[in-house]
């Protein structure tokens, strides 16, 4: 029987979750719900002076949005220090590793001296094979003994074989002077323990599966498959940062971008599956892999953003929209929606949603919907009610009065009461509009009768006409 593939997504909660956190997050989720596996959640939250809990609820909170549910309980990293510190001194024993008494001034003093000769900073640690019984009594960090001859193979998934000589490797500190467990060796044991088959992360952490892999061969562990994935950029092909846009996922949710949207978008970031561009969850699971990765970094882009999001929202779905909807102004804190809207929001989504790209236009095109009489016209929209035009408003009252309430027989009325009124359809829609929504630009004025009903678009019709010319 296959062994079952389980990936995990461990940050570290010092902030919010960046959208290159988030997208590593995609790629070990569509990885492991593609084939059956399992995708574990854990916070690296080892950094006791910059670990917030705020910071660790926002993650929980950014991949709840996304829509990446994770398997068993979340993975508190610094929970399991115990751990580490015995794996470390089972490393001791084993002769694999080592008690190194120099101190932070020795190791500076001796960085200084061979920087300023042109000599590699690389520190050797003189404890390295000294008898134990030549230890004084002093504190001392373990370290863990690296090869110092041959090269270390990296077999990644995305990079190829990467070789790194172990001349170039230091031995690492496990755990420090006052006993506590350093990352680097938390990580691998984590790793090890939680059953992870492949290790998904950015192309920055390469390096550190050198040394990592020390710990997995002392211990006489397994490796996992290391697939370290190329960094986002942002679209002048610098390192993402601040000055390009938003960076948390909670950003993008607050912009109202969709998140079936997002999600589609960024599985495209530095991933591809031929020249597919649009795709749902169930297409992704069943494509993604490393064969369609790339090396280079990838470029973020709104305008791409916001198309792919056009095409999920167009493709949704009118109930799961909707309840979307609610979630973002709930999550932005605007006023939650009476049952009335809602019900008028449920009707109106199927014009609403095409071609919208984020959750504020829909609501744009659906000011008709969520205002309420007496309504006011925006200037542009009250530059449609004339004299004229409130004048044909007030005749056509009774003709809509007598009309069968669907769109044929409005066309009908509506294009036939222009034509005897000597004007083109467009002279009577733009009066309407304002009528009805109070807005020049507006979904087709069928539409909007058709959602409003008879009596409220009768009303809002009457109230223009007569208000207007008050």
């Amino acid at each position: 029987m296959a062994e079952q593939i389980v990936t995990r997504f461990a940050p570290s909660p010092t902030g919010y979750l960046h959208i290159g956190g988030a997208r590593t997050a995609l790629f070990n989720w569509l990885f492991a719900r593609g084939r059956g596996g399992r995708f574990l959640l854990r916070i690296e939250d080892t950094d006791h002076e910059r670990s917030t809990p705020q910071a660790t609820q926002a993650i929980i909170d950014g991949l709840a949005w996304l829509g990446l549910d994770h398997d068993g309980e979340i993975v508190s990293q610094a929970a399991r220090a115990d751990r580490h510190r015995a794996v470390a001194l089972e490393l001791l024993e084993a002769g694999a590793a080592y008690k190194c008494f120099s101190t932070q001034e020795e190791i500076q003093a001796f960085r200084d001296a061979a920087k300023a000769e042109g000599r590699s900073t690389l520190f050797r640690s003189p404890w390295r094979d000294t008898n134990p019984s030549d230890h004084p009594d002093a504190p001392y960090a373990l370290r863990l003994k690296a090869p110092r001859d041959g090269e270390t193979l990296i077999a990644d998934q995305v990079q190829g074989d990467v070789r790194i000589r172990n001349d170039q490797l230091d031995d690492m500190i496990l755990l420090r002077s006052d006993g506590s467990p350093v990352y680097m060796l938390a990580v691998v044991v984590d790793d090890h323990d939680m059953g992870v088959t492949h290790v998904i992360r950015g192309d920055d952490h390469l390096n550190n599966a050198a040394r990592q892999m020390g710990i997995y061969q002392a211990m006489g562990w397994p490796l996992p498959v290391y697939a370290h994935i190329p960094l986002i950029h942002g679209p002048d092909g610098k390192k993402l940062s601040k000055r390009h846009g938003a960076l948390g996922v909670e950003e993008y949710r607050d912009m109202g971008y969709p998140a079936a949207g997002m999600r589609n978008y960024l599985a495209r970031l530095g991933w591809s599956h031929g020249d597919d561009e649009v795709f749902t969850d169930t297409q992704a699971q069943d494509w993604f892999g490393f064969d369609g990765m790339g090396k280079s970094p990838a470029r973020f882009d709104f305008k791409k953003l916001e198309n792919i999001c056009g095409h999920h929202m167009a493709a949704a779905e009118d109930a799961a929209l909707l309840h979307e909807l609610e979630a973002w102004l709930t999550a932005t804190g605007r006023d939650a929606l009476s049952d009335g809207k809602k019900s008028l929001l449920a009707q109106a989504m199927p014009l609403l949603k095409e071609r919208a790209k984020t959750f504020p236009e829909v609501i744009e095109k659906a000011a008709f919907v969520l205002t309420d009489r007496p309504i006011v016209a925006e200037e542009k929209a009250a530059k449609h009610l004339d004299d004229n035009a409130r004048q044909m408003l007030s005749e056509l009252t009774p003709r809509l009065q007598n009309a069968s309430w669907n769109r044929s027989e409005l066309e009908e009325t509506l294009n036939g009461f222009a034509e005897g009124q000597g004007v083109k359809f467009g002279k009577l829609a733009g009066p309407l509009r304002a009528a009805l929504a109070g807005r020049a630009a507006t979904p087709s004025v069928f539409d909007m009768l058709l959602v409003l009903g008879r009596e409220e678009s009768i009303l809002r019709i009457a109230d223009a006409a007569t208000a207007a010319g008050a």
